[in-house]
């Protein structure tokens, strides 16, 4: 599996991160072999928030993870906090650490590799989430920090406070969901794709050594679905299928392959239960699109090249 460096860590791990929202629509023994499958491919990060089934994915996977008696310094575990479903956000300390005791009492571990703040909360108070960090640090219970879903701006107001590198910016990216590439392209021009609907966060990640972690990478508006396979996106599918017949792999590693060939050095979070399926993704790791195969998948997407 390729490797990537988190942020300014210096810390090496894998291009693709295992997302776990799902890990509650398996049954006890599928999730061990979907787990065991996952380390074994060199795909040991796995990506969780305290929300994802109430709290229950985590629980199943601290279970999962003891009965394999797979040694913890060989998994690199992330969660996130800051959601109330349905109610607010929420970024006070108490609630951060309240959050993260309990995804570590879930976990089964006495630590996070990395904590995420999942959605921006309007009513934040940088100095709060600065005591919360450095009481986590101090405490051992959290090694790196980072946010979710935040523009430029959201992240200089809590970087100002915080004594913590803030290592990584979790954001839904893909051929479809490419606003972050097409702002770039389309400067001073009145299209749909020249607004900047995040601030140039891609181009600010890059500056600050922070590495941008693409979720939802299969699905295309906000969870409206799937585009591979989809007849609304026939010539994207077509491209893409061409060039996966040339690398012999299939399309849903194209995908990874194209996200992972931006200079960015970003870290796809897949979403899939299914072994196979992961499987099929983690080849996209070994290939290196070149730079016309990379732009045809952008163009066949839909956008444009001014």
């Amino acid at each position: 599996m390729k490797n990537i460096v988190l942020g300014s860590t210096g810390v090496k791990v894998p291009a693709i991160a295992v997302g776990c929202m799902r890990l509650n629509g398996i049954d006890a023994q599928a999730r061990k072999r979907f787990i065991m499958s996952a380390v074994e491919q060199g795909m040991y990060f796995f990506d969780h928030a305290d929300i994802y089934g109430g709290g229950i994915c985590e629980t199943l996977f601290g279970e999962a993870v003891g009965e394999l008696s797979l040694p913890r310094e060989k998994l690199f575990l992330q969660s996130k906090c800051g959601i109330v479903p349905g109610v607010m956000f929420d970024f006070s300390e108490k609630h951060i650490i309240e959050s993260v005791e309990g995804s570590l009492r879930r976990l089964k571990t006495d630590h996070l590799d990395s904590l995420l703040l999942h959605r921006p909360d309007a009513l934040i108070e940088p100095e709060e989430v600065a005591s919360a960090f450095e009481k986590l640090e101090k405490e051992g219970k959290v090694r790196f920090f980072g946010v979710s879903n935040m523009h430029p701006m959201q992240i200089e107001l809590i970087a100002g406070a915080v004594k913590q590198p803030l290592v990584a910016d979790q954001l839904q990216f893909s051929p479809t969901n490419a606003s972050m590439i097409s702002a770039g392209f389309e400067v001073n021009m009145l299209t749909d794709g020249a607004v900047s609907r995040d601030g140039y966060v891609l181009d600010y990640c890059r500056l600050h050594h922070i590495t941008v972690q693409a979720w939802s990478p299969y699905q295309y508006g906000f969870f409206e679905g799937v585009y591979l396979g989809n007849p609304k996106f026939e010539e994207l599918n077509r491209v893409i299928g061409e060039i996966g017949e040339k690398y012999g792999v299939e399309d849903v590693a194209i995908v990874a392959a194209w996200i992972l060939r931006h200079p960015a050095h970003m870290q796809m979070v897949t979403g899939t239960m299914n072994e196979k399926r992961l499987s099929a993704i983690a080849k996209g790791a070994d290939i290196t699109l070149t730079r016309e195969e990379w732009y045809k998948i952008y163009l066949a997407a839909g956008h444009i090249l001014p």
